[in-house]
């Protein structure tokens, strides 16, 4: 079924550009209202992945953590988790930055720069302690969950794990029926992903009619200087992988071949989730890491999204030739390692972030008018690599804690249960 799922997905993507550009060329009157209604199978299949989220990510981390066993032991892999996460967004925020001032993206635009006093129209204000506490932090679980707040819902997962932890008789029913939970959620997650190849030749459809082919060609240096920085971001995280966790790491790329394409396909990173989270635990990462790492991996090891916040925010400065000295943008970069990390779950997220990026060094704001047109075909290259990033970071958190174990000996069809880890962790 994996080589056969893959293969729809792949001919989705073909059918829906080839039909994308069949209706923006010869429909140019009716091509708006056909990319609305072809993409709301698009929006129905992401709406699906939204319902099925907050229950699986609440189930698996609850069930997870619960079975960690003593505080100190759930601290010191927060605590290396989260020194993963900092090292990889420093790594990914640099490398753009060295990207774009090599390749000069920017330089001699040939195209009409938007006016400086233009808006966006995207919500822009200075990043605060307070507005990150606020947001890290539930007012209701309830809430939480209804808005899929990953980051929030972690928050009370693992204070209600701990409590699960610290009276373990009493709490053995619910526990029990929280796996269960988990067991139910994955299965609804195998029929959601039935969908996939349909929603992946919507969004592709959409995408290509509403816009046309040739929209990448106005941009094509800047988008071919981004993707080429990608590609070198792909490679030190292959090679990391292959350093830190050795040969077998080849067989997790090719069990995150699916929801690298649905990442790219649908330019969402959130519905490679389920696969993502499916991969890990056939690999053999115990779901007490991956259901641990991965959830906190959506608000802080957005890789992909990291480098193209500094590569973008240059490119404009360079298309409005805005000096900016070294010192400069290295206080940009560390304003974006703080910013980018406050913003989880709000929609257009790299934008939001970027746009306040700009107003804070009295960069025209308009510039990203220029690239929002393109940005869709841009969050394709980025969600695949937050994909590849939060997918690395999880096994190596994994093999740091002897929980990486023998790859499970199941059909590519089998929904993993969260619970499948035999015996204890053997060393990798």
């Amino acid at each position: 079924m994996s080589n056969k799922f893959t293969g729809q997905i792949l001919g989705a993507m073909l059918v829906g550009v080839v039909m994308g550009a069949l209706i923006y060329q010869y429909l140019p009157d009716n091509r708006a209202d056909l990319a609305y209604s072809v993409n709301l199978v698009a929006m129905l299949f992401l709406r699906l992945i939204k319902m099925i989220i907050a229950p699986l990510v609440f189930a698996t981390l609850v069930g997870g953590i619960a079975h960690m066993g003593s505080g100190a032991r759930l601290g010191r892999i927060f605590a290396k988790t989260m020194g993963w996460f900092l090292t990889a967004s420093f790594v990914s925020l640099l490398l753009g930055l060295l990207m774009v001032n090599l390749l000069q993206p920017g330089a001699n635009f040939p195209g009409t720069l938007p006016a400086a006093t233009q808006s966006t129209g995207l919500p822009v204000s200075a990043f605060s302690l307070e507005k990150f506490l606020t947001h890290l932090v539930p007012t209701s679980i309830a809430d939480a969950m209804a808005q899929n707040e990953i980051l929030q819902i972690v928050v009370f997962a693992v204070f209600f794990s701990v409590a699960l932890g610290a009276m373990p008789e009493r709490s053995k029913p619910m526990l029990s029926m929280i796996e269960d939970l988990a067991h139910v959620m994955l299965k609804v997650t195998s029929y959601v992903m039935l969908f996939a190849p349909v929603a992946v030749w919507a969004a592709v459809t959409a995408t290509v009619a509403k816009n046309g082919l040739g929209v990448l060609w106005k941009l094509v240096v800047f988008m071919g200087g981004f993707y080429a920085s990608l590609l070198i971001l792909w490679a030190l995280l292959v090679v990391v992988g292959f350093l830190v966790i050795g040969p077998r790491y080849a067989h997790l790329l090719k069990l995150i071949r699916e929801p690298l394409m649905i990442a790219f396909s649908t330019a969402s990173s959130e519905a490679a989730y389920p696969k993502t989270l499916e991969g890990l635990n056939r690999f053999g990462a115990s779901h007490r890491i991956s259901s641990f790492v991965l959830p906190l991996g959506y608000s802080f090891n957005l890789d992909g999204t990291m480098m193209y916040c500094t590569f973008a925010s240059i490119f404009i400065a360079q298309s409005y030739r805005i000096e900016m000295s070294l010192g400069t943008q290295f206080a940009m970069l560390a304003t974006l390692m703080i910013t980018s990390k406050g913003v989880a779950g709000v929609p257009r997220a790299s934008l939001v972030v970027i746009a306040s990026t700009l107003a804070q060094f009295d960069i025209p704001e308009a510039g990203l008018l220029m690239i929002m047109g393109i940005d869709t075909f841009l969050d394709m290259g980025r969600s695949a690599t937050n994909v590849i990033g939060n997918t690395l970071a999880t096994a190596v958190v994994a093999k740091w804690e002897n929980e990486l174990a023998a790859e499970h000996g199941l059909r590519p069809d089998d929904v993993v249960p969260p619970d499948t880890v035999p015996g204890d962790p053997v060393p990798a």
